[in-house]
């Protein structure tokens, strides 16, 4: 058996040397089908051609709560702001695999210290959590601070601004595939980039992002992007998502 695989092998390697070996001309390995379809980049911090616009800062009716119902919280000033005891905020509108924009704010007034100082959380899917939290020179346990990828994944830096100013989060999300028995056949992967900084660099996602126990598989489809009701009052504005 060895042999044989040995054998093909080899003659796969020949036969790929004898066809380098025949192509003399360049236009022989261009590709000029299909064209990539044409995308303007938004300027300044307006969205790309394509992206599907979550907020605004104008309106929530795109968004409820956990309940169906709607959302609680305050926009001012072009941001949506956590009202206390309100409840998460998810979208109406179902994503799979996607890349995420959002900007985000903690408080300027500090209050509390390491989880109970301005926290929130991005949840891909419903289900998977990239931390938001104040932690500008505010140590907490590392894979809970801001960016990572809750009780997962720590980030490879701390690329937090001061509180009280705009940060950002650009977030790739490939979905896990399920098959129809419910098991898992491929896991997920997340990229973050917080602030122009890579934090997260396509990193597999274990499961469930519980704040005790371990990561859980339970299938799913597509599912809301949720915004996490921590207690703080946390803003965000200019949401948007390009599905993939």
């Amino acid at each position: 058996m060895k042999l044989r695989l040995f054998f093909l092998i080899l003659c796969s390697l020949c036969a790929y040397l004898y066809l380098e070996a025949q192509i003399e001309d360049p236009k022989a390995t261009e590709v000029w089908e299909p064209e990539p379809r044409v995308v303007s980049p938004g300027t300044g911090t307006a969205p790309p051609s394509d992206a599907i616009i979550l907020f605004d800062g104008t309106s929530l009716d795109g968004w409820t709560n956990g309940k169906g119902e709607a959302a609680g919280w305050k926009i001012a000033d072009g941001a949506m702001t956590v009202v206390k005891g309100t409840g998460d905020v998810k979208t109406k509108r179902k994503f799979g695999s996607c890349q995420l924009h959002l900007e985000w704010r903690t408080p300027k007034e500090i209050e509390g210290k390491g989880q109970g100082r301005g926290n929130s959380g991005v949840f891909l899917s419903d289900t998977y959590e990239v931390q938001v939290l104040d932690s500008y020179k505010n140590r907490t346990y590392s894979n809970g601070q801001a960016a990572s990828i809750y009780k997962q994944y720590l980030p490879l830096v701390n690329a937090c601004r001061a509180p009280g100013e705009w940060q950002t989060y650009d977030i790739i999300y490939m979905a896990p595939v399920f098959n129809d028995d419910g098991m898992k056949v491929r896991s997920g992967t997340l990229t973050v980039i917080q602030n122009g900084i890579l934090v997260q660099n396509n990193v597999e996602i274990k499961g469930t992002t519980p704040y005790i126990g371990l990561p859980k598989n339970p299938p799913h489809g597509k599912g809301s992007l949720r915004l996490q009701d921590h207690g703080n009052p946390v803003s965000y504005r200019n949401i948007w998502v390009r599905e993939l």
